[in-house]
């Protein structure tokens, strides 16, 4: 389970890791917030920073206007329910610390970085301190993260807060819990400026969780951004076969996208909208065989992304299984046709994507 960045800042707040002050927006909500303050988009994807959703607001006068662009943002197919407004910190520097469950040796391992941000990634794998974390190592796995910072003055702070981390992980049956960055503050005292936390499905039972719903995520892989046809699909294998079937044919796949089991007409529309995101896309090919995932909530979220997506390429559409007749009815009402096979589509697609 995946929670939204809100959601975990609570979770460290009850165990008693600091963060920045905030308060959460919903639709309709006139809050009282004081500049300058940063207001956050609340999806379930990364990349928020460099996509627009998160804004520094200095005056107060741009605090509304600001707040409804978020909600209109769509980032990789989200919008989002939920608005973080947090306060703006001093910041001295910025660190990446991380834990995690390493399954081939059972073991929770610590990952951390010097240089922590949006561009975290530049870092290369040699730069990161990489260690196995449990509860009789915390004296020397704090020493370890002042040299990796080179924060020697700040070892025993390191220490508390490498405890709390593993506490906080270990009672919540967390599977990650990532905190970039990690400020320290010009007060010298570490505040999580971001947070991503993933908690085991399977121990719902021991917990009273009662998190935000969000829309199911899609297996979603670029495999050429200039490619000129856009697939989806429901299984792996599946979304492969037909990734294979349009290039075996002469055209470009833009991307593999596997819908999963139980996607429903949210799922579905966010996979269209991360689709026209690629300029050249002149086709999309859906080929869906119903089974967990009914063919009647593929249809619902064709007929939006048709009235919603005004740049929608022309659809080329093969369904088979669960409630097929229920979407062939509103498929039809709508004047989109559906048709035999994916051979069908994929020659129905030739003719416009080549």
């Amino acid at each position: 389970m995946k929670l939204l960045e809100f959601e975990a800042k609570q979770i460290l707040a009850g165990a008693h890791i600091a963060v920045p002050v905030s308060t959460v927006i919903r639709k309709g909500d006139h809050p009282s917030l004081q500049t300058p303050l940063v207001l956050k988009s609340q999806v379930p994807t990364g990349g928020r920073g460099k996509a627009g959703g998160i804004k520094v607001v200095e005056q107060e006068s741009d605090i509304d206007s600001t707040i409804n662009n978020l909600f209109q943002l769509s980032i990789k197919g989200f919008t989002p329910a939920v608005i973080l407004a947090e306060e703006k910190l001093n910041i001295k520097n910025e660190y990446y610390l991380s834990l995690l469950i390493d399954k081939p040796t059972a073991e929770i391992r610590l990952v951390a970085n010097k240089n922590g941000g949006v561009e975290v990634e530049d870092n290369g794998p040699a730069t990161f301190l990489n260690t196995e974390i449990h509860k009789n190592n915390f004296e020397a796995v704090g020493q370890q993260l002042a040299d990796q910072f080179d924060l020697q003055s700040q070892a025993f702070a390191l220490q508390d807060l490498v405890e709390k981390l593993y506490t906080c992980f270990v009672s919540n049956d967390a599977t990650l819990l990532e905190i970039n960055p990690l400020i320290l503050t010009t007060d010298n005292e570490f505040v999580a400026g971001d947070c991503k936390m993933e908690l085991d499905d399977n121990a719902a039972f021991r917990h009273n969780w009662n998190f935000e719903e969000k829309p199911a995520e899609v297996n979603f892989v670029t495999l050429d951004e200039n490619g000129t046809v856009a697939t989806i699909a429901n299984g792996a294998g599946l979304a492969m076969a037909t990734v294979d079937a349009v290039a075996e044919r002469g055209m470009s796949p833009a991307n593999f996208l596997d819908i999963g089991g139980g996607a429903n007409t949210e799922t579905v529309l966010a996979a269209f909208k991360r689709i026209v995101e690629y300029p050249y896309v002149k086709a999309i090919v859906i080929n869906i065989f119903a089974g967990i995932t009914r063919c009647d909530e593929v249809a619902k979220a064709i007929i939006a992304a048709e009235k919603q997506i005004t740049s929608l390429p022309p659809l080329f559409i093969r369904l088979s299984g669960t409630n097929f007749d229920e979407a062939k009815i509103l498929l039809d009402g709508a004047d989109i046709p559906l048709l035999g096979t994916l051979e069908d589509c994929l020659q129905a697609a030739k003719q416009v994507a080549l």
